[in-house]
């Protein structure tokens, strides 16, 4: 990827690389470093090359527009969507889905209508809590497309014309102007919109795109970016790239890629396929068993054996399992939303609690995104309060720049004259009788001011720092502070005024230092986050040394590395992973870079979380385990993000691990979790030995002992319990070994479980009948009932009565016959 080097801003001091600006003069003769912005831009194929000489002021024909449409199509971001049917039925995919499944078919197979139907409705109830989830989500695509501009001035045939954005192609000639949002990716022509020669350059707001804090300055040959917003100047450009090849374009195509599943998505689903695996195998060996043993009788008919097995099959599937963790996790984002924190895809409850990395941007997420007044260098026994006031005068009123916006707001929120003042415009005690605006070619802007203590005028000059200090006739001690600052990531301002007694002869009062501070509670959320096992990487689009100045502000280690070891051929990936596990953070980031970063982590099987605010945000933050998006996002990000922050800053985060962890806790006790705890395989052998152990039960209505069961039957079941207790004991299937304390206190608990079990059943089966039921919940059809066996059961004893009544007649006929004999 080439690199094109272009100033930062206004006044010549941007960040990158440095360049040397000799100062001649008396006072000094050591060169200021100047930093030179370097910007990422892509190579132009020497094909499309050919397609972008177009006149200026004649454009395209049509004809020329629809052979290049064919082949580029329209400017405009393409999102396939799913038909909201084919949506619904997709949440009855999936093992757990699969299994629940099953159990409506074995239900309806054995004529258990009151379980088909729950079972039914608990799995629509789960499809549609996961449907209308997702339908309140806003597409991340849609929000990204509100991003670009609807329409733009082209030349067409020779004629300049407004036409729908979608419609233009590489090599049409567009005409950029203030406010304007860029329609494509384009390549400023250094011309004004008839042709003229312009002065000055085009400034461009791209921080939703790149992260980067200040309007970068682009003159003649610098690439615009579409959906970037123009914020002085005006140009036109040749559009090089449209629709999904544009900057924004890709940004779109990330997001597009088919998601993976998410973890806790994969941990269910495993689990569903385990007990699939188990129950096939079970249920197979029982009904082998029972067609074996009972062949040739009633019990031995297939169908018979069947609806044994069948309901064998529906005890072992759990049927609640989703629908339990949906309102589990509802209920936590209910508790997160007190806390500030919207969560917008419920199985990120879950993630977040389990997230091991946390990236995120650094320009309005881990600071503020405003430049503030830092601390200044002062020179000739001038004070802080004095580089304001100096500066305030020398400040153009009204302009929309945010480098003067932030010395007008650092002077009027520290200076106590410019305080509950009647006139906003007039500063106390002085008067600007002379202004210079800021001229691209002396880069600094000068007042003459009238002092009115002492009727006396002096001149106030404020412009790039190597401009002021030639300005002064050199200083070597001021060129090594700004050297200095300049090292540090430091944006800095000269400020020089004339001495007493003369309008042209200039001293330097020091030189402001300007920098986009962290957020308040940003060093605090990370040394929390650290605590609490999470690491934090910086990832921006700003300059190497400014992430190294934040990082170091916020207790971050330095280990900052240039994003061009994400993309170095001559590494691999897991070299390339191991930089990223190891590094503090990246700068000089696109968002592509941001999104290999979290995708890179990933495949190491780490979670990933991920928080940001912009348009270059959004791919990493959908790629991401849980993308967070922080407080006055764009929509892009919102949409992308699974949590959406209410209030300002990071500190919401560490809540939101907190309360999710506590919710996952709740999960853990009545989900299986793959886990190094060896949960999985310690309630995996709980649930397969507690339903086997009970079977002994359901044979007979009295105590388990009272008919033991067939030596075949014996060592099925306990044939089964051996095995899944080995693997369990071992390792071997389920994960992690238990060993044999765990496995043998898990047999016991399951035994002590199915005696409990034992003597309840035989307590109700003795207890419990027909006629209590009636008793209790009297209705026609149950007194029927009940007179009816009432009924038959004074004709049974009748019945009997008169059946003991022959046999004693029978025996006293059999005992006078053996008399007689006798």
């Amino acid at each position: 990827m080439s690199k094109h080097e272009i100033e930062n801003h206004d006044y010549g001091h941007g960040h990158g690389s440095s360049s040397l600006d000799k100062i001649d003069g008396k006072g000094g003769d050591m060169e200021v470093e100047e930093q030179v912005h370097h910007e990422h831009v892509e190579e132009i194929s020497p094909e499309l090359e050919l397609l972008l000489k177009t006149d200026p002021l004649k454009g395209l024909s049509d004809d020329e527009v629809l052979r290049r449409r064919e082949t580029f199509g329209k400017n405009e971001l393409i999102e396939k969507k799913r038909h909201p049917i084919l949506k619904f039925l997709g949440y009855f995919t999936g093992a757990i889905a699969y299994l629940i499944e099953i159990a409506v078919i074995c239900s309806a197979i054995v004529g258990d209508w009151a379980d088909f139907g729950i079972i039914l409705a608990l799995l629509f109830i789960n499809a549609t809590i996961g449907f209308v989830e997702e339908a309140k989500a806003e597409s991340a695509l849609d929000a990204l497309k509100q991003t670009l501009a609807l329409k733009t001035r082209c030349w067409r045939n020779g004629h300049l014309v407004e036409l729908d954005t979608s419609e233009l192609v590489p090599g049409d000639v567009i005409v950029l102007r203030l406010g304007d949002i860029i329609p494509a990716d384009g390549r400023l022509l250094g011309i004004g919109a008839t042709g003229e020669a312009t002065e000055g350059d085009l400034q461009v707001d791209q921080s939703a795109l790149t992260g980067e804090s200040l309007p970068l300055s682009k003159n003649k040959g610098a690439t615009v970016y579409s959906s970037s917003i123009v914020k002085q100047g005006q140009q036109m450009a040749v559009v090089t790239k449209t629709g999904g090849d544009t900057f924004i374009g890709r940004a779109a195509g990330l997001m597009a890629v088919a998601p993976e599943e998410g973890h806790f998505q994969k941990i269910i689903n495993r689990i569903g396929n385990f007990l699939i695996f188990i129950t096939v195998v079970l249920v197979v060996i029982i009904m082998v068993y029972l067609l074996v043993v009972d062949r040739g009788t009633p019990d031995g008919d297939f169908k018979k054996v069947l609806e044994r097995v069948l309901v064998l099959t529906i005890a072992a599937i759990p049927v609640g399992l989703p629908t339990v963790m949906s309102v589990t996790m509802a209920m936590g984002a209910k508790e997160l939303a007190v806390r500030k924190v919207i969560v917008k895809r419920l199985t990120a409850v879950e993630e977040m609690a389990s997230v091991s990395v946390l990236c995120s941007d650094k320009t309005g997420t881990l600071t503020l995104n405003e430049l503030t007044f830092d601390e200044p260098y002062l020179t000739n026994g001038n004070t802080a309060e004095d580089i304001l006031l100096y500066s305030y005068l020398a400040a153009e009123p009204g302009a929309n720049d945010p480098i003067e916006f932030a010395v007008r707001t650092a002077a009027e929120e520290q200076l106590d004259i410019l305080k509950n003042r009647t006139h906003k415009h007039e500063v106390p005690g002085y008067k600007v009788t002379s202004f210079l605006p800021f001229n691209p070619s002396t880069k600094m802007t000068q007042a003459t001011v009238m002092n009115f203590s002492n009727q006396e005028s002096f001149k106030v000059a404020k412009g790039a720092p190597q401009v002021i200090i030639r300005l002064v006739g050199g200083d070597n001690d001021a060129v090594r502070a700004v050297n200095a600052l300049a090292k540090r990531g430091l944006r800095a301002l000269g400020v020089a005024r004339t001495k007493p007694g003369s309008l042209e002869e200039y001293e330097l009062v020091g030189m402001i230092s300007l920098i986009d501070p962290p957020r308040p509670d940003s060093a605090e959320t990370i040394r929390r986050c650290n605590e609490m096992g999470v690491d934090v990487k910086m990832i921006t689009g700003d300059q190497q040394i400014i992430a190294k100045e934040v990082a170091h502000r916020l207790g971050m280690g330095r280990v900052i590395l240039d994003a061009g070891h994400l993309v170095d051929p001559s590494k691999s990936d897991e070299e390339i992973t191991e930089h990223c596990i190891r590094a503090d953070g990246f700068a000089q980031v696109i968002p592509e870079h941001k999104y290999r970063v979290v995708e890179l982590l990933q495949n190491r099987g780490i979670l990933v979380g991920m928080t940001g605010d912009g348009v270059n945000d959004a791919p990493a933050l959908k790629k991401a385990n849980v993308g967070i998006a922080v407080h006055g996002c764009t929509d892009a990000a919102r949409s992308a993000a699974d949590i959406v922050l209410l209030a300002p800053g990071l500190s919401t985060i560490v809540d939101g691990l907190m309360t999710s962890r506590a919710i996952f806790q709740r999960m853990r006790s009545y989900a299986l979790y793959l886990s190094p705890a060896k949960l999985e395989a310690i309630m995996y052998l709980h649930i397969s030995s507690a339903p086997h152990f009970v079977i002994f039960s359901t044979r007979l209505s009295g105590y388990f002992w009272e008919n033991m069961p067939s030596p075949i039957f014996f060592i099925a079941v306990m044939g089964t319990q051996v095995f899944a207790m080995l693997i369990c004991v071992y390792g071997v299937i389920v994960g992690e070994a238990i060993g044999w304390g765990w496995g043998i206190a898990v047999i016991v608990i399951s035994l002590v479980y199915f005696v409990f079990l034992d003597f309840v059943k035989v307590f109700i089966f003795r207890s419990w009948s027909f006629e209590f039921t009636a008793a209790a919940w009297p209705t026609k059809a149950r007194k029927d009932k009940l007179q009816a066996r009432k009924i038959r059961v004074i004709q049974q004893q009748r019945v009997w009565s008169s059946i003991d009544q022959v046999r004693q007649v029978g025996l006293k006929i059999k005992a006078l016959e053996a008399l007689k004999q006798q």
